[in-house]
């Protein structure tokens, strides 16, 4: 992920086994994808249920490139969500389904590319240098200003369109830029050919 996990507890002491528990199912998450770029995770202990005691509310929001997920685990009132780490498997089930469906939606939009990937400048930092790219295909691809062909750098603003070409294998930050070159937007793309069409 872009960021790490966040997590927060509220009206319920934290406890180190559901920290552990939420990171090993956000962890699973991202062996359907590995583009998710935020993970944040609310556990609550709400209201007293007259029927069944205290129920945990769950709430995870995802964060992929151009969308967000939301999961919320509260309204089906399940007996079994009284105990905590059933409530936060049931989520966490919920959300992979979610992210399955996500994924089989933006499937059709994977295109694979005739020419240059190309994609849309969508946050630039000017003072340290670097910048990230959401591409054609999903990805958001860090830049460094060293990469910038045919253009300068300094000029780049957030949404120019941009040809690029990214590094085989990822680095510790994730995909990365070898070379950006500024393009116009009448140039831009965002759905390329299938090859074969």
């Amino acid at each position: 992920m872009q960021t790490p996990l966040e997590l927060a507890f509220k009206d319920i002491e934290p406890s180190e086994d559901i920290k552990a528990l939420v990171a090993e199912k956000v962890a699973h998450l991202e062996t359907f994808f590995d583009g998710i770029t935020s993970c944040h995770v609310y556990i609550r202990a709400p209201h007293q249920s007259q029927r069944k005691g205290n129920l945990y509310e769950v709430t995870i929001e995802l964060r992929v490139p151009g969308d967000e997920l939301v999961v919320r685990r509260d309204q089906d009132d399940t007996a079994e969500h009284q105990h905590l780490k059933v409530a936060v498997r049931d989520a966490f089930a919920a959300m992979a389904q979610e992210l399955k469906r996500w994924k089989a939606q933006i499937k059709g939009d994977v295109k694979t590319h005739g020419g240059p990937l190309q994609g849309k400048v969508v946050e630039i930092h000017h003072d340290e240098g670097y910048g990230q790219i959401i591409a054609t295909d999903h990805r958001l691809i860090y830049f460094h200003k060293n990469s910038v062909v045919d253009g300068n750098f300094e000029d780049l603003q957030p949404r120019d369109t941009v040809e690029l070409v990214v590094k085989t294998g990822e680095s510790e930050i994730g995909p990365q830029a070898s070379t950006v070159r500024p393009i116009s937007s009448l140039q831009y793309d965002p759905h390329p050919k299938r090859s074969g069409q």
